[in-house]
């Protein structure tokens, strides 16, 4: 009798297994499938935001000046009208009303100059080792760091770019060692306690890669890949593959729930290239190589912002035109590596007037200063080359060129109704050697006088010290 009540225990058992269909062997519920996050949001793209506020300012018009709008436009006897940091009308005749009125007389007004390459804040002065913070050179890939780690927002640098240089927005990049150097930053040149004080609100990042000479010296010297320029491509590829399969990975997880891939700060960065979301700057010198990675960039499926110094971009002009990527360069550079060699005066003119997007960059703590000059110079050799550049065209390579390689057009780069009040009164004509800044404005607020040494921009590094706010 015991043994048969056993039997029929164990029956029903089976039997309620068997009604749960799984037969006994799957358990009674399994476990909820986690939630998509929604696209993007599976981890902060934006760990450290900007804290930019800007300055206060007063409700201006300038008067009786000439006006480069920065997209092309000139106004003989202009007026430009700003309030509340915002450009409220360009042109002539406007209503004063409530505005401190400026009469520049002879003097021009432009939008402030945009620096697409430089390196302030990350070498910055002193120019010491225990501040040379640039080149993360332990790895040819390094595309995890972030050069706004290493901006001391203290670098006397950034007051003389504003003051001798009427620079109002800078991307600080990562060094040139590395075919991935890491994400460069773009800031407002504005003195702020933190580097996020200082950061372009709703700037894109950019990705700073290096081509050519930099990389296979830098590693080849250490003996290791790469060690030549088919090195630089096969590692190039191999992380952009990796990258590719690692967008892959979180992107089904974020649309579609599920446990979440492993972080990998490195790859986050090239998911972002992958994605849109972050701008490639590539150092890069030789024509054949811009080429390739044009080509490299359609393999994959990423888009090449800007090529910097680009000496040989003249070759390939029309190449850049069709794939809508810029070139940053200088007037004058060559010659001091081979790769630098095939340079040309008129690269800049050229590349205008084939239509391709081209601007001026610094590259240099002294040359930002003097990126009206710089673009005096391009401007010339392309005359003397039969192309009648005018003054007010010009003005594109330094303003509203360079904000369209960073993605800020919308809100800076030309004195448009709308956009920040970020405008450089000079003292005569921009492109002579003779004139300098009158007075700086960074969404409205007055930064520089030349006038009144009051109102210069001093580091907290600087203040006691020999040279305090010294512009010349």
């Amino acid at each position: 009798m015991k043994r048969l009540l056993m039997l029929g225990a164990a029956t029903a058992l089976l039997a309620g297994c068997a009604a749960q269909g799984g037969g006994g062997t799957k358990s009674a519920s399994a476990a909820p499938k986690a939630a998509a996050p929604g696209m993007n949001k599976g981890y902060s793209h934006d760990p450290f935001p900007s804290t930019y506020h800007a300055y206060p300012g007063r409700p201006t018009l300038i008067t009786n000046v000439t006006v480069f709008d920065g997209e092309g436009g000139k106004i003989e006897g202009g007026q430009v009208l700003f309030r509340d940091g915002r450009i409220v009308a360009v042109g002539q005749s406007l209503d004063p009303a409530g505005a401190d009125v400026i009469d520049g007389q002879g003097k021009f007004v432009t939008p402030g100059i945009i620096d697409v390459h430089s390196h302030l804040g990350d070498y910055p002065s002193p120019g010491v080792d225990a501040n040379s913070d640039g080149n993360e050179a332990t790895a040819p890939i390094t595309a995890e760091v972030w050069a706004e780690h290493s901006v001391w927002p203290q670098d006397p640098g950034f007051a003389r770019a504003l003051a001798n240089g009427g620079v109002t927005t800078l991307q600080i990049l990562p060094g040139s060692a590395n075919l991935m150097g890491g994400r460069s930053v773009v800031l407002k040149n504005v003195y702020a306690r933190t580097m996020q004080g200082m950061k372009f609100p709703g700037a894109p990042y950019g990705l700073k890669m290096a081509c050519g000479e930099n990389p296979k010296r830098v590693y080849g010297s250490k003996g290791r890949m790469p060690s030549t320029r088919m090195g630089n491509v096969a590692v190039n590829r191999a992380t952009w593959a990796k990258a590719a399969d690692y967008r892959r990975k979180w992107d089904k997880y974020e649309k579609d729930g599920g446990e979440a891939p492993t972080r990998d700060i490195q790859l986050d960065t090239l998911r972002g290239v992958l994605s849109g979301e972050i701008l490639v700057h590539n150092h890069c010198y030789r024509a054949d190589e811009m080429a390739i990675v044009m080509d490299m960039a359609k393999e994959f499926g990423y888009q090449v912002s800007t090529f910097h110094h680009a000496v040989e971009s003249y070759k390939i002009a029309d190449l850049l035109k069709a794939n809508n990527v810029c070139s940053a360069v200088w007037a004058d550079w060559y010659g001091f590596k081979m790769e630098s060699y095939d340079a040309v005066n008129e690269n800049l003119a050229i590349l205008d007037k084939e239509g391709a997007c081209v601007m001026i960059h610094s590259d240099d703590a002294n040359g930002i200063q003097r990126l009206n000059q710089e673009v005096a110079k391009a401007m010339a050799a392309g005359r003397r080359a039969g192309m009648p550049i005018t003054p007010e065209h010009a003005w594109t390579w330094l303003s509203y060129n360079p904000a369209k390689a960073l993605g800020i057009a919308d809100r800076t780069g030309s004195l448009k109704p709308g956009k920040m009040a970020d405008l450089v009164l000079w003292n005569g004509n921009p492109f002579s050697v003779y004139t300098r800044p009158e007075r700086v404005w960074v969404d409205g607020a007055l930064l520089y006088d030349m006038n009144n040494p009051k109102l210069r921009p001093v580091s907290d590094f600087e203040l006691g010290q020999p040279g305090e706010g010294d512009v010349k």
